[in-house]
């Protein structure tokens, strides 16, 4: 039975972590920006 590499189980534990976390911080931040602008709409509405 071979072992896994020390550089493989290090890539697998927190490579794949930070793949994940930059993917979820790239997808929220469009939708942080799309509610920023829907929130800003409502608001010039509202003074009008």
């Amino acid at each position: 039975m071979s072992e896994i590499p020390e550089w493989a189980m290090l890539t697998g534990n927190v490579g794949f972590p930070i793949v994940v976390a930059i993917y979820l911080l790239t997808r929220f931040e469009k939708r942080i920006d799309s509610l920023t602008k829907a929130i800003l709409q409502l608001k010039s509405s509202m003074k009008s």
